[in-house]
């Protein structure tokens, strides 16, 4: 089951006074989600009229918010991206994407080559840490 919606960062904080927010990439990188068109915040599309890589952040500007009030409404939010727009090389993938699979799905093809150079084993989904645990 694929997801239509990924998450792809979260809004750590604003960006001068004119409403910038600041995107923190999670599980992509800056220039991934800077080359989608529509970004989804509390699930209601918004398109950037402008978005620049910054020190590994994302600065976006949005329509509609013009100050850092409006910018610190925004704080804390989830931005998550259609699957189908996610622009991504055949190699590539979303690592949330592979996470929120069920456990012993293997990574999509070409993912070893990825991992080969910092890692000695292919990786493994196995089940969540949060999964129910027995004690002793």
């Amino acid at each position: 089951m694929e997801l239509e919606f990924i998450t792809v960062g979260k809004i750590v904080n604003t960006h001068g006074i004119r409403g910038e927010v600041k995107l923190l990439p999670q599980g992509t990188e800056a220039e991934t989600v800077a080359r989608c068109r529509t970004l989804y915040i509390d699930g209601r599309p918004h398109v950037p009229a402008a978005c620049r890589v910054h020190k590994g952040c994302l600065l976006i500007k949005l329509p509609g918010v013009d100050d850092m009030d409006a910018a610190l409404a925004l704080k804390n939010k989830a931005v998550a991206i259609r699957r189908s727009d996610a622009e991504l090389p055949e190699e590539n993938f979303l690592m949330r994407s592979w996470w929120a699979s069920p456990p012993g799905t293997p990574p999509p093809a070409g993912s070893w080559a990825r991992w080969r150079r910092s890692s000695p084993t292919p990786p493994t989904r196995s089940t969540p840490s949060g999964a129910a645990r027995t004690s002793t």
